[in-house]
């Protein structure tokens, strides 16, 4: 239960169960991402090309896109701390049977499993981060949740990757068994228990139209984002990069993701349009600063920074405007964040392996930077979902109430 009262420093006893939901994320986003890091060796194994083997990646995501609102509605009568634990434990029996895939097949299938557990793992953190806090300070508990996943980004993905180019892809997916195996035991001591079984009152059209909103923008910009993402050891390689400094690169990449969460926390609550637009439009002109970069290692490293650096805090922007559009329960709005981020990653990674092929590294990116700007263009329509303050969401809300009862006229 979420204390009535927010504490000083606006998470409170609330802290330790966050972070604790934080390694949870850092564990689940290094297995998600990993293949990125090691596309070439994996390729190399099987004796496919890059892009094709890039869509273990595209599976992945959309298993999770088609599953996690499904999923996560029907299992959403049984204890969240329950459920946690059973994907953490699915996660690394995934890993397992991936380390030890024969084929390319298999390790799909491997992955799929993965992409399942995914469905129902980051509907269950966003809606879990929510309740432990006051819903004022959402924003900043979703905050702390992320810096987790951009963990994965700074540490666990470069990391791992560094290790299989080392001895072996196989050795780092090894690694992500005992990984999961130790979040499980963290999960079972230290996490708290928080009620997730009660449903919020019955929206009204416009928060509907609101969630409807946030989820739509999400998908564009995780569409942009992984049209080039997923081939970012590709496009580090083409810019001169050797494949020994790879994992170097990325790892600079996480580091700026996480300054991006440290300096726009605060902000996603107190100003929640101005944090979007500006972190949108950065991650938009970071990739057209890459897309102009191509193939010079210096300007594709630094608008690198500015890229990875702004879409660190995005998928704190999305889940905290998802949950309090207060359309449908935190979990709820957790999988259709999530079910939406993934279509995007799907379809970003399948948009970004045409181009490749098609046109080259710098156009991938080009695509990604036009991708931004339609997600920018879109937040300046959705003012609703965006809103100035969020006490002005909450004004808003209310008042929409209020007309939908019959209380005030429009």
């Amino acid at each position: 239960m979420a204390p009535e009262q927010p504490a000083k420093d606006g998470l409170g006893p609330a802290r330790p169960g966050l972070v604790v939901l934080a390694f949870a994320a850092f564990a689940a986003v290094t297995t998600e991402m990993l293949p990125m890091g090691l596309l070439p060796a994996i390729s190399s194994s099987f004796g496919t090309s890059e892009s094709r083997t890039g869509q273990i990646v595209s599976q992945y995501a959309i298993v999770v896109a088609l599953g996690a609102v499904p999923v996560t509605i029907a299992t959403r009568r049984l204890p969240g701390k329950l459920l946690l634990l059973i994907t953490t434990i699915a996660y690394a029996v995934s890993n397992l049977h991936s380390a030890l895939a024969p084929t390319l097949d298999v390790l799909a299938a491997a992955r799929l499993l993965g992409g399942a557990t995914h469905a129902l793992f980051f509907s269950l953190v966003i809606g879990y981060a929510a309740r432990l806090v006051p819903a004022a300070q959402s924003g900043r508990a979703l905050a702390l949740a992320s810096t987790g996943a951009s963990g994965g980004f700074i540490l666990g993905v470069p990391l791992a990757t560094a290790v299989g180019n080392a001895v072996g892809w196989r050795g780092a997916f090894g690694i992500l068994v005992a990984l999961m195996l130790a979040t499980t035991a963290l999960i079972v001591v230290f996490l708290p228990d928080a009620r997730t079984a009660n449903e919020p009152k019955p929206a009204t059209p416009g928060r509907k139209r609101d969630l409807a909103a946030v989820v739509a923008t999400n998908t564009l910009a995780y569409l942009g984002q992984y049209s080039l993402y997923t081939y970012v050891s590709v496009l580090l390689l083409a810019s001169g990069i050797p494949i020994a400094w790879v994992a170097p690169a990325l790892f600079a990449f996480g580091v700026a993701g996480l300054l991006g969460i440290g300096i726009a926390a605060r902000h996603l609550d107190l100003r929640p349009r101005r944090s979007a637009l500006v972190i949108i439009g950065a991650i938009g002109a970071g990739l057209a600063g890459v897309a102009v970069g191509v193939p010079s290692m210096v300007l594709v490293l630094l608008a690198g920074v500015v890229w990875c650096g702004a879409f660190g805090p995005a998928p704190s922007l999305f889940q905290s405007a998802a949950v309090r559009a207060r359309a449908v329960s935190p979990e709820i709005a957790g999988a259709w964040v999530n079910s939406t981020a993934n279509a995007g990653i799907a379809g970003g990674a399948l948009i970004g392996g045409l181009v490749l092929d098609a046109s080259g590294i710098s156009q991938v990116a080009w695509t990604g930077a036009a991708l931004l700007g339609l997600t920018l263009l879109a937040v300046l329509a959705w003012r609703r979902a965006f809103p100035t303050r969020s006490s002005e969401f909450e004004v808003d809300r209310g008042r929409a109430d209020a007309v939908s009862a019959g209380d005030l006229t429009p």
